[in-house]
């Protein structure tokens, strides 16, 4: 599964994708798996493939599944094989994050760490806290609510923000506000009886056999390393930030 950024445009991308690393690894299903729960694929003994959250993998999955790498996708002011949130408000909106704080904060679920747990550690960390908050179920709703005055604003994962900039009118109606701090990006997994150094060494060469076309749709330069411990470090909001769940 390589649902987190698999946009309906990017779909034949991902589907190219998914068919280099098989044959690099040689073996595995033909197609990608679309449209079931991300929890019952994520936790699948059989899990080959996939990609997740760092929230997800730090509260849940450490123990469940083994790391394979994660994808470099050259975002700015990150360093490689990391990004971050980025606030957006409406273009016409000129309000700064600490006045746009006493609004509505639209986040696409509770387990994100873009959406929700690095915005909200980013925001106590300058003292503010968003007085209610939208759950939406996607960054691209996010977007959306704010865009049409549902929300005041919003943080997105930089990639997704920067396809959606692509691949939508979302781009014009909303504008940058602020960035978290870069976090470790989200990694490619395998559950914990496959064998993780071949599939690192699949997808390492799929990357790299990428077309021009496809790397430039997907922005996707390489595969990056990073140990359990650096997503296993990254901090959670308080339980002040997190009663907006629950008011």
């Amino acid at each position: 599964m390589l649902g987190m950024y698999d946009m309906p445009g990017l779909r034949p991308a991902h589907d190219r994708f998914w068919t280099l690393i098989r044959d690099n690894l040689g073996y595995g299903p033909v197609e990608l798996t679309r449209d079931v729960d991300a929890w019952e694929v994520w936790q699948s003994p059989d899990l080959l493939f996939a990609q997740t959250c760092g929230m997800p993998y730090r509260t849940h999955l450490q123990d469940q599944v083994q790391l394979v790498g994660t994808p470099d996708h050259g975002l700015s002011g990150c360093p490689p094989g990391h990004y971050r949130s980025v606030f957006v408000a409406r273009t016409q909106d000129p309000r700064d994050l600490t006045e746009l704080s006493r609004g509505v904060f639209a986040y696409n679920e509770p387990l994100s760490q873009s959406g929700w747990t690095g915005p909200l550690v980013h925001l106590e960390a300058l003292g503010l806290c968003p007085m209610s908050a939208l759950e939406t179920g996607a960054h691209a709703n996010s977007a959306r609510a704010v865009a049409d005055g549902l929300a005041d604003f919003a943080a997105l994962d930089a990639l997704t923000w920067l396809m959606l900039k692509e691949h939508t009118k979302l781009g014009t109606a909303l504008r940058d506000v602020d960035a978290t701090a870069p976090t470790p990006a989200l990694p490619y997994i395998t559950s914990g009886t496959q064998d993780a150094a071949a599939i690192t060494q699949a997808v390492r060469r799929a990357i790299n056999a990428l077309s021009p076309r496809d790397r430039n749709a997907l922005h996707l330069l390489d595969l990056i390393e990073i140990p359990a411990r650096d997503y296993l470090a990254i901090p959670n909001p308080s339980q002040d930030a997190a009663k907006l769940l629950n008011p």
